[in-house]
């Protein structure tokens, strides 16, 4: 009767490892990571749009202000003259090439959606025209 240790687990002492494996965390956390900075250039796209200053001298340019309008039936106007909105980069392209002085005031309706006013300004952009002006009228007192 050789029996040592008298235990009920035949001798053995089991001890419970209370360790968390942090590899898995790990490679999820780089995962994550490297998505985040392959969306994060992505998100910087958009409109960049420089409204003028106003000040009471008025503008200080010796060209005449390049105004393109937008009216309610969405209808892009150039010196009251019609423009479709597939041809508008074509054009100014080829209006600007001689300018010195590339900006654009752009006059859109109030009922105007946005989204057609932002593809007016994409594709003036596109033409290599990079200061937009939005013409709005001044609010009223109260």
């Amino acid at each position: 009767m050789g029996m040592s240790g008298g235990g009920s687990n035949g001798g053995k002492s089991r001890m419970v490892m209370s360790e968390i494996n942090v590899t898995p965390l790990v490679d999820v956390m780089l995962v994550l990571l490297i998505i985040f900075m392959i969306t994060a250039p992505m998100m910087q796209q958009g409109l960049e749009v420089d409204l003028p200053e106003t000040a009471a001298t008025g503008l200080s340019t010796n060209d005449e202000p390049f105004v393109i309008q937008i009216n309610k039936a969405k209808k892009i106007t150039v010196a009251d003259k019609p423009i479709p909105i597939a041809e508008l980069r074509k054009r100014l392209e080829a209006i600007f090439a001689t300018r010195s002085n590339k900006q654009i005031y752009l006059q859109a309706d109030k009922s105007v959606e946005y989204g057609f006013v932002a593809e007016a300004m994409a594709e003036i952009r596109a033409a290599g025209i990079q200061n937009i002006g939005l013409v709005t009228l001044p609010k009223g007192g109260p």
